[in-house]
């Protein structure tokens, strides 16, 4: 006997509702919160329940929070753009030179740094780039310097250098598997066709595997930009991103409301970007098609 359609839907109500449940407590009630925070009052000790758009006014237009979201931006950027220039040709290689009985074992040593927590990572690099760390100790044991450099630490190369490390894994694999779904006979037809490697690649290759560079991408630039811990150990606290600051007005000024403006006009502004990148990477990949 068919089941009618409303038993139908219950059954996979029952199914959804458990996940939707979830997602509803730990995701969208706590954005929620923040939205909330965003437009109302923030008091001595406590949030009044008046409605302004002060808050905004104040983020948008105070240079302090007009500085550090640029560097937040900025550092952002660049890391998304290290890692996935480093992360292709690992990802191309074991894709393509790699026998398929041994990607596997690639795929495994990628992922080997993922058995340390992030804070550790982060922390080594501290180690590594420190005024007595292993790369000036290294310098000063072999006689390059003098004495040891102060401007490999705390600064914006350093913030780039360990967030790319830490996020590399996560671009490498995305783009892998987009290369591992290019059917090679389409590269093969390329090259029969007179094409050279380097304009098979751009043609055929690099839009095929667009998806998966969008997907690394993102993956590292919306983390990046909110990340906390990296400008707090890698920059020894002068070089504070945008989450260094909401962790200020919130906890330790415990301005709320600023705090939570501050976090919305982030996810804003990181929503924008990446729908302006995922419009233009629509139009490649049409021009290309073309």
């Amino acid at each position: 006997m068919a089941q009618s359609p409303n038993s139908e839907a219950r059954a996979g109500l029952s199914l959804v509702s458990p996940t939707a449940l979830y997602s509803i407590l730990l995701l969208a009630a706590p954005l929620a919160t923040v939205l909330i925070y965003s437009v109302l009052t923030d008091g001595q000790s406590r949030i009044e329940w008046t409605f302004t758009l002060a808050n905004y006014v104040e983020v948008w237009t105070g240079k302090v929070y007009q500085a550090i979201m640029l560097r937040s931006l900025t550092v952002s950027m660049l890391v998304t753009l290290v890692t996935v220039v480093i992360a292709f040709p690992i990802a191309y290689f074991v894709s393509f030179h790699v026998t398929p009985s041994r990607k596997s074992l690639w795929l495994f040593l990628i992922t080997i740094p993922f058995w340390t927590s992030y804070l550790i990572r982060v922390f080594l690099w501290k180690v590594i780039l420190g005024y007595n760390g292993v790369v000036n100790s290294g310098l000063l044991a072999v006689g390059i310097i003098d004495e040891p450099l102060q401007w490999i630490n705390y600064n914006v190369g350093a913030l780039v250098m360990t967030l790319a490390h830490a996020y590399a894994p996560f671009a490498i694999l995305p783009i892998f598997v987009a290369l591992e779904k290019i059917d090679r006979s389409l590269l093969e037809a390329g090259q029969d066709l007179g094409e050279s490697k380097l304009r098979t690649f751009w043609r055929v290759t690099l839009p095929l595997a667009m998806p998966g560079v969008i997907a690394a991408t993102l993956i590292v630039f919306i983390p990046t930009i909110g990340d906390y811990v990296t400008p707090d150990l890698i920059g020894g606290g002068k070089l504070p991103m945008i989450a260094n600051m909401i962790e200020v007005k919130m906890l330790k000024q415990n301005d709320k409301a600023i705090g939570s403006a501050i976090a919305v006009s982030a996810m804003l502004i990181v929503a924008i970007i990446s729908l302006i990148f995922l419009f233009m990477n629509r139009r490649f990949l049409r021009g290309n098609a073309g």
